[in-house]
């Protein structure tokens, strides 16, 4: 995503006080419990957090306190808003919207004038104790609010997206893999890929996942099931727990203390209901978590083929020394 001295990809987040911005970047990338949230103190300066797991995914997420009016010159617009990739804003669902959106719609205003080419994430969040219908009806309302708002400011143009979350599920990972997918610019490859890999070996779901964070940073252009999505992620978590117990090696947690596969993993589960769950481990901290027939395992032979077809391509993609090189530098 970035090389070595070029400047990485940006992400700013932003919302109100206490609509949880923080609780979702202590739990997407610095694997707290969301119980633990509760205790956190509310965010009063900028934090800049450096998101390094792998070659794959690098990127800084700044983490804006809510009392700062991010439309002014507070935050240094042109220094903030240029060099940005992605604008995640996080609306409390629980809470009176009127002044989250005004605050969204005027700093749409300032940063799409300064970058029209930063994406606006808004993350409908807190919404785990709707039902169905209540988080549908929620989203469309915050939804028709702000495009009326940006229609009558011309700033229809501006590209926003929008995601129902909570950290007390997958929902919250889930919609991060879709910003972060927007900060890869290998991203439509990696897509096609994924679709060769998938149509060669009749799989039914394949995920290219960040191990560390379990957000997905690749997924095959069929549509994704949420459910599909919790179960692979799921199984990143059990994988994490077996090899720490009998596979990691010595060096293979990383100064934060986070653990991630032992190298080489490979892992199959069988479900009852004849499906299958594969992961294959890409490189340390990026794994292929894929979804198939138990008769499509039985073909081992093409799968390890067109798995290896697949490590090559996505290593030559990112200019990323493969796990042979990387061997035979170590024999040396």
């Amino acid at each position: 995503m970035s090389s070595d001295g070029a400047q990485k990809p940006r992400v700013l987040l932003m919302g109100a006080r206490r609509a949880g911005k923080s609780s979702i970047q202590k739990v997407v990338f610095h694997k707290m419990s969301p119980h633990e949230t509760l205790f956190l103190d509310s965010t009063n300066k900028l934090v800049k957090n450096d998101i390094a797991n792998s070659s794959f995914v690098q990127f800084e997420v700044w983490d804006f306190p809510g009392h700062v009016d991010t439309a002014s010159a507070a935050v240094k617009p042109e220094v903030t808003f240029g060099g940005c990739a992605a604008l995640v804003w996080v609306i409390d669902a629980q809470d009176d919207h009127a002044e989250g959106l005004a605050r969204l719609h005027s700093t749409i205003a300032t940063a799409y004038r300064i970058n029209p080419s930063i994406v606006f994430d808004v993350f409908v969040h807190k919404v785990d104790s709707f039902s169905d219908d209540q988080r549908i009806e929620c989203q469309r309302e915050i939804q028709n609010l702000l495009q009326e708002e940006l229609a009558a400011s011309r700033l229809q143009q501006a590209k926003v997206n929008f995601h129902l979350t909570s950290i007390y599920d997958h929902s919250v990972f889930e919609a991060f893999s879709k910003v972060v997918q927007q900060l890869i610019p290998q991203f439509p490859i990696l897509e096609n890929l994924l679709d060769i890999l998938v149509t060669s070996c009749r799989i039914e779901k394949a995920f290219l996942f960040d191990v560390i964070s379990k957000i997905y940073i690749a997924t095959d252009s069929s549509p994704v099931d949420m459910q599909s999505y919790e179960i692979c992620a799921d199984m990143i978590d059990v994988v994490i727990d077996v090899s720490c117990i009998y596979g990691l090696r010595e060096g293979e947690i990383d100064a934060q203390g986070f653990s991630a596969p032992a190298t080489d993993s490979n892992c199959v589960i069988s479900l009852s209901s004849g499906t299958v769950l594969s992961l294959r481990e890409v490189n340390r901290s990026v794994a292929l978590v894929c979804i198939l027939k138990d008769s499509v395992l039985q073909q081992q032979g093409l799968l390890e083929y067109n798995y290896s077809q697949f490590c090559d391509a996505l290593f030559q993609l990112f200019r990323v020394p493969s796990r042979q090189t990387n061997a035979a530098v170590a024999a040396t």
